[in-house]
């Protein structure tokens, strides 16, 4: 028998070739942590990831959940302890840009990425001349001032269920790309040149959050009209839309379960 465990971690993805493990490379998130498991349990172990954040992209609160036998744990006498000792095991062999913040165990039907109701992520943007020295890995060094009131003129038309299939990287996607975005909050504390946009949706498109910022920040740069976010999403065109803002800024936040409320 094979009891379910979910965890959440965070990890900056500057080093890593995103997600997913990949054959002709050992440096994926997913990969990392089923070698750890894989080691501690003496057997493979798959880990399902809520998402599969791309190569340079950081998580503050990913989700994935795995299973490990009964048998495992009532041999080492781990009553009681299998959470603590799951997450004690992972942090002292992941390497110091990974880190298990949870584990506890879930249903058997729970499933990180099916069993998903919103996520959030947050995208950073330096408008500054020059980036700043500690954020220089978890933010997009723009370099140039912003409009935010028409970003969010325009981040309003967005939200809703919208056919999103002009903001997908993936051409060829032949399942839906309707998707409902929650909410897009654009905010800039006064007197900093750091600009955050957070995207709370019930599900994200291959690059979704990326290119929505990038015809974002043409928008705020005032090479594109706050007005043609219409035009965009009723062209369902991938050239319809912005630039796909570089990966370093895109950070998921948060993923939230019916259970978690």
């Amino acid at each position: 028998m094979n009891r379910n465990f979910k965890m959440v971690l965070q990890y900056e993805g500057t080093r890593y070739n995103g997600w997913q493990k990949q054959g002709n490379t050992s440096d994926t998130i997913q990969g990392k942590l089923e070698q750890i498991l894989e080691r501690m349990a003496g057997e493979p172990v798959e880990v399902q990831g809520s998402g599969r954040t791309d190569a340079g992209v950081h998580a503050a609160g990913q989700t994935a959940n795995f299973r490990i036998s009964e048998e495992f744990f009532r041999s080492r006498g781990l009553f009681r302890q299998e959470e603590a000792y799951l997450k004690s095991y992972l942090n002292r062999y992941l390497p110091d840009d990974i880190g298990v913040l949870s584990v506890e165990e879930v249903p058997e039907r729970f499933h990180s990425r099916l069993s998903a109701e919103r996520k959030t992520y947050c995208y950073q943007i330096e408008t500054g001349e020059k980036q700043d020295v500690f954020q220089r890995r978890l933010s997009y060094h723009l370099g140039r001032s912003l409009d935010t009131e028409v970003m969010r003129l325009a981040a309003e038309r967005l939200c809703g269920t919208h056919d999103f299939r002009s903001f997908c990287g993936n051409r060829k996607m032949k399942k839906s790309t309707v998707r409902t975005l929650y909410s897009v909050d654009i905010c800039q504390k006064p007197g900093s040149s750091l600009v955050t946009l957070s995207f709370t949706g019930n599900g994200f498109l291959q690059n979704m959050v990326r290119i929505l910022t990038g015809t974002l920040i043409e928008i705020g740069l005032g090479e594109r009209d706050w007005r043609t976010v219409d035009d965009i999403l009723r062209a369902k065109d991938r050239q319809a839309a912005g630039f796909t803002a570089p990966a370093e800024g895109l950070c998921l936040v948060q993923v939230i379960y019916e259970e978690m409320k």
